[in-house]
């Protein structure tokens, strides 16, 4: 019996003394956690990499848009060799009033100076730009059969595209080479322009740690076909036309050098077409054999057809897609011309061009002078 009690005394203080144990165990561990967690210094959260939104390349979109600008401007400069002044001395040479039938075939050339500044408005995404071109253009056409005349002229230009609310600039070289031809029947006359145009394009974006800089080519493309009605009375005329304009213009895809996060961007194609209507009003006069020739122009503009391809822009792992922009709907031509022929064979003369769109302005200048033999 005294050996039961002292092995149940027994079990009942190693059972207390395992209790214990097993409680300062537990004890143990969670000091040593919560001094682990205290001691673990937290992970920052990963920064989101910069936004990219439409307006990364507004330069870009804005170098689609001029692209077009300029093989349009070209076409209707050559769709004008038709008209006006031509047409004039094409059916009364040297102001004499003698017949058309009376003259062979005559050849021309003519070298012109231009410059034109534009300014577009906000539109979406794109922030609105100021551009300026200055170019020459030489040409040389001939009157192969009464009534029928052909020319080629070439058309060198630059640009400078500022877009200073998204801080980017770009600038484009451009040759354009164009084909005339225009076929006089009475008092109608139908003139055709072919246009290829070929260069590059250079942009810069200031990232705020640096500039990123890209190159990328340009090429458009474009038609215009014109019917015109010349009415003359004494030394005035009127010259109701019509015409109809294609372009098409394409710009290369581009890589970014430079700068923080640059990116890069599939190439993009604008498709146009246009219909122009309006009509032209001059008046002749003729001192000491020399003709001076003052006329004015205007045209309503309706932009049929205005197509433009998906632009992808990447940046790292991200990217966006978006579309150009383009003109408003409807718009305005308007201009004027002053030409003083100082010999049959040589005359000088200056044009004014204005282009009128909701969020366009552009206005260009040129002076030329054009020799015949």
């Amino acid at each position: 019996m005294r050996c039961s009690s002292r092995l149940s005394r027994a079990r009942k203080i190693g059972t207390g003394a395992f209790a214990r144990l097993v409680a300062i165990a537990v004890v143990l561990v969670a000091v040593m956690s919560a001094a682990q967690a205290q001691s673990t210094t937290p992970t920052p959260p990963t920064p989101p990499a910069p936004e990219m939104t439409p307006m990364t390349v507004n330069s870009m979109v804005s170098s689609n848009a001029a692209l077009a600008n300029l093989g349009s401007s070209f076409l209707e400069r050559l769709g004008n060799q038709s008209n006006g002044i031509n047409r004039l001395q094409r059916t009364n040479p040297g102001g004499g009033g003698a017949s058309e039938s009376t003259e062979g075939p005559r050849y021309r050339t003519w070298f012109e100076g231009y410059g034109n500044t534009t300014k577009n408005g906000a539109v979406g995404d794109f922030v609105g730009d100021n551009r300026k071109t200055w170019g020459g253009v030489a040409g040389i056409g001939a009157r192969v059969a009464p009534g029928v005349n052909v020319g080629l002229s070439v058309d060198q230009s630059r640009s400078a595209i500022d877009i200073p609310l998204a801080l980017q600039s770009a600038t484009i070289d451009l040759t354009q080479i164009g084909f005339t031809a225009s076929v006089d029947r009475g008092p109608w006359t139908w003139a055709s322009a072919v246009v290829h145009g070929f260069g590059n394009i250079n942009s810069r974006r200031d990232t705020g740690l640096g500039i990123a800089a890209a190159g990328y080519s340009a090429r458009l493309d474009g038609v215009l076909s014109e019917i015109s009605y010349y009415w003359t009375r004494d030394q005035v005329r009127i010259v109701p036309k019509g015409a109809f304009e294609y372009v098409q213009a394409r710009t290369g895809s581009l890589q970014e050098i430079g700068g923080l996060d640059p990116v890069t961007a599939t190439g993009a194609t604008v498709q146009r077409g246009r219909l122009l209507i309006g009509a032209e009003v001059g008046h002749y006069w003729i001192f000491d054999g020399k003709v001076l020739d003052l006329s004015g122009y205007g045209k309503f503009v309706d932009n049929l057809v205005q197509n433009f391809s998906d632009i992808t822009v990447s940046q790292g792992v991200q990217s966006i897609t978006f579309q150009g922009i383009g003109e408003s709907r409807y718009g305005a031509d308007a201009g004027a011309s002053a030409s003083l022929s100082l010999t049959n064979s040589a005359r000088v003369y200056v044009n004014y061009d204005a282009k009128l769109r909701a969020a366009m302005q552009s206005h260009q200048g040129t002076l030329g002078l054009e020799l015949k033999w």
